[in-house]
């Protein structure tokens, strides 16, 4: 089970970007990894096809989940989350402030 959801800020702890923080874009669950807007960037080259044209293209790749871990909005430090269950609804909280994320 994944604890990182669509919309999450994280921070890059491993590779060419680390100590960048980034908007989680998209999540891939069944491989484990999440695409993260303006990190991990490559470029590709591209042939003309039709109308559009040809050249150099900057694109996302994903990163594995390991690579990346969770900034709190609350206390703004990176941290793990834990999960609550209030009233039957389960809410993800902080381990360090204990604030609900």
């Amino acid at each position: 089970m994944m604890k990182l959801e669509t919309g999450d800020e994280v921070q890059i702890l491993r590779g060419k970007d680390k100590g960048k923080k980034g908007k989680i874009e998209k999540i891939f669950a069944k491989s484990d990894q999440v695409l993260v807007t303006g990190v991990n960037m490559y470029k590709k080259h591209v042939k003309k096809a039709g109308k559009k044209p040809g050249g150099i293209v900057e694109m996302m790749k994903p990163l594995s989940v390991s690579k990346v871990v969770l900034v709190c909005p609350k206390c703004n430090l990176a941290t793990k989350s834990g999960f609550v269950v209030h009233n039957d609804k389960k809410a993800r909280i902080c381990k360090k402030c204990k604030q609900q994320i």
